[in-house]
């Protein structure tokens, strides 16, 4: 069997994390080089253990967490995805459905039979937008920073 092109990993790759369980956390070196890096506003980390580590939290502290992905581009040995990351917050206000609207950069590298892995994933997102304003305490002075700082 040949190796999967870039663009087909990514198709799988889309699929696996739009459909990603507590129990597929463990499966993440499927995906991930051994060394890969992983950076998101809140984490920088090295290593499958520590990316499933952030995964199985992500699991633990939120209400049926899912992302959509709505547009991929791949080009060379990256890919850029854009998605939405729906959830609910267990610790406040666990009605009420949350969209963080974000993107995936994404390097891969082929390991030694060919399979493409990722070696850095760095998401980009708001996190003043995006959850810090929904946060009750925090919202509203955010809110009001966000005015002044446009006036």
């Amino acid at each position: 069997m040949h190796p999967a092109s870039l663009t087909e990993t990514v198709d799988a790759l889309v699929v696996a994390f739009e459909h990603l369980g507590p129990t597929d956390v463990q499966a993440l070196g499927d995906w991930y080089a051994p060394d890969a890096r992983f950076k998101d506003p809140f984490k920088e980390v090295q290593g499958v253990a520590a990316i499933e580590a952030i995964f199985a939290h992500m699991f633990d502290t939120l209400w049926e967490p899912r992302f959509v992905v709505t547009e991929r581009i791949v080009q060379g040995s990256q890919c850029f995805l854009v998605w939405d990351f729906v959830f609910r917050f267990k610790t406040m206000d666990s009605q009420t459905t949350q969209c963080i609207r974000g993107g995936s950069h994404l390097q891969f590298a082929q390991n030694d039979q060919g399979a493409w892995r990722i070696v850095l994933h760095r998401d980009y997102w708001d996190a003043a937008e995006e959850l810090y304003e929904k946060l009750p305490w925090v919202g509203g002075l955010m809110r009001w920073l966000k005015k002044r700082v446009n006036s």
